[in-house]
């Protein structure tokens, strides 16, 4: 399956399904994709009036893995074993994998290798009806925000480490300014709505502070992460 930007990606995670036609939350994907296309990522994370919560952070976590989930895919034949034989964010921030089932414990994993069992992870939940219902009526779980914010913390690392070890191939491949929206619209998101801890950012603390200093420029003008 050809990639979001046209370029051919190795990955085999599936884009999560859409919500059904009809539904609250097939409803605010639109008014969120319209809101987008006004080029104004600020506005277009808040909650719009009168919507609930739960329905708009759905809509935005499943945007949010799928988007990754090709950026990722971009540059798989770069994330190796080999060439990345840690989950990194650069050389000071390391990220160990736990999922309670097959990793019980907190385990050191090479990059592409923890990717894999946070992509599947992550999909597993989204797919999951009694944790992200699509159906019209279904109620979302009491905790449903935790695991919102559990998501957004695990995708963080994959953001970071395609910045801290993967940014030169990114630019070689010309869509750097596709990973940058991407972030951006991330970041703002998570800031917005406080979904991960400031301590878990530190890694691309200076890109955050950049974003939230900046004006509504264009959504390509993040600046590069060195």
């Amino acid at each position: 399956m050809s990639s979001f930007f046209g370029i051919g990606k190795t990955r085999t995670f599936k884009p999560r399904r859409d919500a059904p036609e009809g539904s609250k939350q097939y409803a605010l994907r639109k008014y969120a994709e319209a809101t987008l296309g006004s080029g104004n990522l600020r506005a277009a994370v808040i909650l719009p009036e009168g919507e609930d919560l739960n329905e708009w952070l759905a809509v935005h976590t499943v945007d949010f893995f799928n988007h990754l989930n090709m950026l990722y895919g971009t540059v798989t034949e770069f994330c190796g074993q080999k060439e990345c034989p840690v989950m990194s964010a650069g050389p000071r921030y390391e990220y160990l994998w736990e999922d309670g089932v097959t990793y019980r414990r907190p385990t050191k994993l090479p990059a592409p290798v923890y990717i894999d069992n946070l992509m599947n992870w992550v999909q597993g939940l989204l797919d999951d009806e009694t944790v992200f219902p699509s159906k019209i009526g279904v109620p979302f779980p009491r905790n449903f925000r935790d695991t919102v914010k559990t998501i957004c913390r695990r995708l963080f690392r994959v953001y970071a480490h395609l910045y801290s070890n993967h940014f030169e191939q990114i630019c070689a491949l010309g869509i750097e300014a596709h990973l940058n929206t991407s972030y951006r619209h991330f970041f703002l998101f998570i800031n917005e709505f406080d979904l991960i801890d400031k301590k878990e950012l530190v890694p691309l603390e200076e890109l955050n502070d950049a974003i939230l200093a900046e004006g509504e420029s264009g959504p390509n003008s993040t600046p590069r992460q060195r």
